[in-house]
């Protein structure tokens, strides 16, 4: 699963690193939707709603399946501005056809299914198909999108008087206060890219992108790999790419991928205590490992105690081999510790990195 952007004779000057407002406004207001996903914005989170007055606060509720679950195209710049109100304007000049596109895919859960299709402004059939994606989603996504598709200066408009609001009640002092490690960010990746290349800037970036170079790949593409939920491909066409740093968006790496626009991507800005995150291969290679039962029964035995592997098969009558084999697996998705001493290896269920797999699994295995 992954998305690939082609760069293929793209010069490395044509990615570009950059701050942007607005879309870290947005990345506020996705914590603001989902206090879930950001358990460290939570105290954020709650001393903002508290300050928000009702209005801006009922405002922020239409208009939120724009960076709720995903986000609107639009709401990341492909060429980041200093101020929140150039980076507005620029959203104020896109077509009434691509700004609802766009807006429609967050707001229908379509996962761009209208992209490709005639404008749903102009055509009957991609509007009706529009209304029906978004009623399967509730009545106010539904709401929204006929609002969106009968009067789209309205909504644009209202829905430019809301960020801008936006500003004031808490953007404006909580920018001021992030800015600082942005640009240390920003520093630091213009460090990396001009002593150790585009690489291992890339891998600062987010453990979950990577950089192909043709000679690595046996190909004559060079792409950069992000691991996401499904499987895209676009291309940069020349144009470039920018990579956007976000203080609030840890964990999520948010991608713009559609045909016709820049590729963006906004990246978690790492902090000292930051954990770096797990490949999604290794999390599966971990889940597969314990979905057989025998080493399932081979976990639970180890959460108790270290041991051997003739200790492990005497006790559920395995043999060795068999037993050696299983413990291999586990070794390779790192859930257990080995400790030689003397003429015996023994095991032990590393508990901290199948804690990271969550904590009914944790529990079921010390039962």
């Amino acid at each position: 699963m992954s998305l690939v952007v082609d760069i293929t004779g793209l010069p490395d000057e044509r990615l570009l690193f950059a701050a942007s407002p607005l879309a870290e406004l947005t990345a506020m207001l996705h914590v603001l939707a989902a206090p879930p996903h950001h358990p460290a914005g939570v105290s954020w989170a709650a001393r903002v709603r508290a300050g928000l007055g009702t209005e801006l606060s009922e405002r922020l509720g239409e208009a939120e399946f724009l960076w709720r679950s995903s986000r609107a195209d639009f709401l990341l710049p492909a060429h980041p501005c200093a101020t929140l109100a150039e980076e507005l304007d620029a959203v104020d000049a896109l077509g009434d056809d691509r700004f609802v596109s766009a807006a429609l895919v967050t707001t229908c859960g379509s996962d761009r299914v209208l992209f490709g299709t005639p404008s749903p402004l102009a055509d009957a059939t991609s509007r009706d198909r529009a209304l029906e994606l978004a009623q399967a989603r509730g009545p106010q996504q539904a709401a929204f999108a006929e609002r969106l598709m009968a009067d789209p200066p309205t909504v644009r408009a209202r829905l430019r008087r809301t960020l801008e609001a936006c500003g004031p009640a808490f953007f404006d002092e909580t920018w001021r206060r992030i800015r600082p490690q942005l640009a240390a960010d920003l520093r630091h990746k213009a460090e990396l890219r001009t002593r150790r290349g585009l690489g291992d800037t890339l891998r600062a970036v987010s453990a979950a992108i990577s950089l192909e170079e043709p000679s690595e790949t046996g190909g004559t593409r060079r792409r950069i790999v992000v691991d996401k939920l499904q499987d895209n491909s676009t291309s940069a066409n020349g144009d470039g790419v920018t990579f956007i740093p976000s203080v609030f968006g840890d964990p999520h790496l948010v991608c713009v991928h559609a045909p016709g626009w820049r590729p963006v991507l906004q990246y978690p800005v790492a902090s000292p205590d930051t954990t770096p995150p797990v490949p999604m291969d290794v999390v599966a290679r971990r889940l597969e490992a314990l979905a057989h039962p025998v080493r399932l029964r081979l976990v639970r035995t180890l959460a108790r105690g270290p041991h051997t592997t003739g200790e492990l098969a005497s006790a559920w009558e395995l043999t060795p081999p068999e037993v050696s084999r299983h413990l291999a697996v586990l070794r390779r998705a790192g859930l257990l510790t080995a400790v030689r001493r003397g003429r015996y290896v023994h095991y032990e269920l590393d508990t901290r990195t199948t804690a990271s797999l969550g904590a009914d699994l944790l529990d079921a295995v010390l039962r």
